[in-house]
Formats: C-alpha cells, sequence, structure tokens
C-alpha cells in the first residue's frame, strides 16, 4: 500500500506540473486569439458553425449567414478550445487519481476539488466570451480565471511534492523535525496580504484594459499623450455595467474613458512596485523567502519594462504576448513566495513546539 500511495502520488506530482504549464500555454493562446482579432472567430460555443471542426464556407453560411467565415481567426480560436479541453481533461485526471487519496493525512483533497470547481467556472466563462461577444466584464473574468488556475494548478503541486518528499523520508526511516502544512490564509502577515490584494488587481486592471482595447489609449512614456495627467472619463471607463448585446470587439468606450483605465493600470503598477519592494525589504534576509521574492521583485521590473515598451512601440503582436507572459511569471513567482513564507512558518512552528516538548521533558 504505501507504495501504491508513492506511486500515485508521484503520477500526481507529474501530472501537476504538466496542468501547470500547459495552463501557462493556454493563456498565452487566449492572449494570441485575442490579439489577432479572433475571439468571435467561431459566433457558437463550443463547436464552429455547428460543428467540431472549421467547416467551409458553404456550411458556415447556412448556420450563421451574418458571420462571415474567417478560416484563420476560426482555426485560431477552435485551437485556443482544442488546448483548453485537453487541460480540462488533466484535471478530470488530477481529480480521480487522488480520489483514493483523499483521506489521507496531509494530502490536498480540498485543493483538487477547488482546482475541478475552477477549471468548470473558467469554461463558462470562455461561453459567455463568445456568446456575449466579448463583453468586457466576461473578458476580464475569463483573464482572471485563467490565472487562477494556474495558480491553484501551481499551489495543488506544490501540496503534492510536498506530501511525497514526507512519505518517502519516512518510509526510509529517516527521521526529522516534522513539519506541518499551514493554509496561506491562516496567521495570514497583512503585508502579504496586502501584496497579493494588490497583485490581483493590477491583474484585474490589466485583463480590463485588453478587454475594452485601451493598450493604446497612452502613447509614450512616462507622460500619456504628452501630458502628464491627461483629460479622462474615470466614470465611463470604470462603468461596469455596459449593456450586454453589442459587439465588443474593438471596444465600445470613447477616448478619454479608454485612457482612464490605461492610466489607472500604470498606477496599480506603480503601487504593486512599492508593496513588492517593502516586501523583500522585509524578508531580505531570510534564505528561501528572500530567494523567492527576489524573483517577484526580477519579475515586476522585467513586466514594468515590457509594458513600457509596449507603450512605446504602439503595442506590436510578439511584445504584447510576452506581457502576458510577465503576468503569468509573476503570478507564479508570487506564489512560491507565497510558499516559502508558510512552509518556513510551519517549520518554524514545529521547531519552537519540539523545543518546547524537550524543555517540558527535561524539567
Amino acid at each position: 500500500m504505501p507504495y501504491s500511495t508513492e506511486r500515485r502520488l508521484q503520477w500526481l506530482k507529474r501530472l501537476t506540473l504538466i496542468g501547470t504549464t500547459l495552463t501557462a500555454f493556454v493563456i498565452l493562446v487566449g492572449a494570441w486569439t485575442r490579439l489577432v482579432d479572433a475571439g468571435l472567430g467561431c459566433p457558437d460555443w463550443p463547436g464552429c458553425y455547428g460543428r467540431l471542426l472549421v467547416p467551409d464556407a458553404e456550411h458556415a453560411a447556412l448556420q450563421h449567414p451574418d458571420v462571415p467565415l474567417v478560416p484563420f481567426k476560426a482555426w485560431v480560436e477552435m485551437a485556443h478550445r482544442y488546448v483548453a479541453s485537453l487541460l480540462g481533461l488533466i484535471v478530470l485526471s488530477v481529480v480521480a487519481l487522488g480520489f483514493s487519496l483523499r483521506k489521507r493525512a496531509g494530502f490536498p483533497w480540498k485543493v483538487s476539488i477547488l482546482l475541478l470547481v475552477v477549471i468548470l467556472l473558467q469554461g463558462a466563462f470562455g461561453a459567455f466570451t463568445v456568446t456575449l461577444k466579448l463583453w468586457p466584464q466576461v473578458v476580464t473574468l475569463h483573464l482572471l480565471g485563467g490565472l487562477s488556475v494556474l495558480m491553484v494548478f501551481f499551489w495543488l503541486h506544490l501540496r503534492t511534492r510536498h506530501s511525497l518528499t514526507k512519505l518517502v523520508s519516512t518510509s526510509s526511516g529517516h527521521i526529522s523535525s516534522p513539519t506541518r502544512y499551514i493554509s496561506p490564509f491562516r496567521n495570514a502577515n497583512v503585508l502579504w496580504v496586502i501584496g497579493v490584494l494588490v497583485l490581483v488587481l493590477q491583474l484585474a486592471l490589466g485583463g480590463w484594459v485588453t478587454s475594452n482595447y485601451a493598450g493604446i489609449a497612452c502613447q509614450g512614456f512616462p507622460t500619456c499623450n504628452t501630458q502628464w495627467w491627461p483629460e479622462m472619463d474615470i466614470s465611463e471607463g470604470f462603468h461596469l455595467t455596459q449593456t450586454v448585446g453589442p459587439n465588443y470587439l474593438h471596444g465600445q468606450l470613447h477616448a478619454d474613458a479608454r485612457t482612464a483605465i490605461h492610466v489607472m493600470h500604470r498606477i496599480g503598477a506603480l503601487v504593486l512596485g512599492i508593496v513588492v519592494s517593502a516586501l523583500w525589504w522585509r524578508y531580505r534576509h531570510a534564505v528561501s523567502v528572500g530567494r523567492a521574492l527576489r524573483l517577484v521583485v526580477i519579475a515586476y521590473f522585467a513586466q514594468v519594462a515590457l509594458g513600457i515598451a509596449n507603450a512605446l512601440l504602439w503595442l506590436p503582436l510578439w511584445l504584447a504576448l510576452l506581457h502576458t507572459a510577465g503576468a503569468v511569471a509573476l503570478t507564479l513567482s508570487m506564489g512560491w513566495a507565497v510558499w516559502c513564507w508558510k512552509y518556513l512558518s510551519s517549520q518554524h512552528l514545529s521547531e519552537v513546539n519540539d523545543l518546547k516538548s524537550t524543555q517540558v521533558f527535561l524539567t
């Protein structure tokens, strides 16, 4: 039985790593789909003009005479759906493989169920993205959903790897100070909570920028269209009850509203930089946490550089894709930093408890 458990954990470790990598790829394919205006390449869902493969123009005209078939865009959209479907199969495999381990102490069964729920919601957002014609609210939630799947997959991988390490250590007869996993939501340090919340807000602002096509609303840096504080319509730019019905391809907002969204995203980046720097300064002397936070700082400044380059070069496709990849890297690095902090916290707690037990025994 221990061997069977170990083998299952080994497979889960591999699958969750593959899932994390594939999720990052799906996010980039989704960004590419959006950037080449292929988000509505297929006007229906889950098929394309009623078929699982892109049909010919004659069939497409019969199914949706009001939406002419553009083969390239249709294939791009379907490629995104195919890869996302593969990711869904991996999630189902992870849940099925972990079912027999659900009662094992320390096994992250709840995280597995959370992953399943998030991927189902993400599929629903994908459907609504098409049926609601790129409604910005849904497009933004779809992006955040993809990053949520990425983070839950990565966290599940770390938890599974931790469980496997403990099992192997116990099986080999190696006696070490026991470490107890602590949820990232327990005993949370205020600075870490602020860091995570600001990152999520900044990612949401990035999604709002791209869903409203505000990426080139500001040309130049550090000024916006040669002004330090340009004309902005903040109330319209962040009006979250936009009408459902119109086709939001290329956006519906006027220039001042898009400028407001872009400028708020820049301000959000500045706030995130302050919080990330504060976290690094606070934990710079801690070995593992400090190293992880250095990765966060590097990812942050790389992302800022890519954002500046996009503003200066008018959002070329390859650079916009790199900016999305930067968001993925920033999310993963912050997740890794939180893991290192919580794991070391639990290890420190165990060592303190061991010391107290020894003192009580000696007295």
